[in-house]
């Protein structure tokens, strides 16, 4: 049986490991055979929203997300974002013990991401916080305030885990080492998910050319870097390429059985915490 034409709507971040990650797909650079694939780039708390309502057949999403979506979706079995003793960061204007993290309105990228769930379990409580779009959390934790609410820190993901020494801040705690530490497993941040209506046949299909695309750019690096260039806020080929390195490599091509293990203990501690609504159990796609 063959799979027939269809239209993939695809959303991901617009930042550089992403990018850099779908580059191939988007650019034509490889064989989608009867797939055709159209692109939505939006911030990763907007794509988990979106995924609740099973907006996009592929799209990137917080690990923590798919805990309330594990109906509608599986998990590719390429395409992660593996924190290996690095992750999200908490910064503030001067360095104080985690613990008083508690006691501060930290500002979040949002409440479904990866980094706030890790958060949540680092400071085994939950805690004060303002949502503020990512890319302006840096700013707010200078300046003390956002739209008039103060903000004490901030929890930093992205190219803001390179670029907060430039607003000379200070790192509070590193959410990946933390996780690390905790569990001697890396700190399954972002993964790719498929909608499961679409069908076993399709959903491998998909999973398929999402590692063609990952496989491209590893192989055309440069290529591949130049395009996600484009969508590297603040950051010079160096920190772009340091930066895709962290999140896309081994992990990404392949979780293999300590990256599964990883998303089952992060998905399994965050419903003891009561933070996830239900024990889920991670459904994968083989390609």
């Amino acid at each position: 049986m063959t799979v027939k034409e269809q239209l993939i709507r695809v959303g991901h971040s617009p930042d550089p490991d992403d990018a850099f990650m779908f580059h191939a797909l988007a650019n034509a650079k490889i064989d989608t055979g009867p797939l055709r694939f159209a692109h939505e780039q939006l911030d990763i708390e907007t794509l988990n929203r979106r995924a609740l309502s099973g907006d996009f057949e592929l799209s990137a999403v917080s690990l923590h997300a798919y805990g309330y979506l594990s109906d509608i979706y599986a998990i590719c079995s390429c395409g992660a974002s593996m924190g290996d003793r690095y992750g999200p960061l908490v910064v503030a204007p001067s360095r104080f013990p985690v613990t008083d993290l508690r006691a501060v309105t930290v500002a979040v990228p949002g409440t479904l991401t990866t980094a706030h769930l890790a958060l949540r379990l680092c400071l085994a409580t939950n805690f004060a916080h303002a949502v503020i779009p990512f890319d302006q959390i840096l700013p707010a934790v200078v300046r003390g305030s956002y739209q008039g609410q103060p903000i004490g820190a901030g929890l930093i993901i992205h190219e803001g885990q390179l670029t907060y020494g430039s607003f000379d801040l200070k790192r509070i705690v590193d959410l990946g080492q933390w996780w690390h530490d905790e569990t001697g497993l890396p700190l399954p941040l972002g993964v790719n998910v498929v909608r499961k209506d679409l069908g076993a046949e399709t959903m491998s299909q998909i999973d398929r050319v999402l590692y063609q695309s990952i496989r491209y750019g590893l192989d055309h690096r440069a290529e591949a870097l130049d395009y996600a260039l484009q969508f590297g806020r603040d950051l010079d080929r160096q920190q772009a390429d340091r930066f895709v390195g962290m999140y896309v490599n081994d992990w990404t091509l392949d979780f293999g059985p300590r990256g599964r293990a990883a998303v089952a203990e992060l998905l399994t501690r965050g419903h003891a915490a009561r933070v996830i609504p239900r024990q889920v159990e991670p459904e994968f796609v083989g390609h």
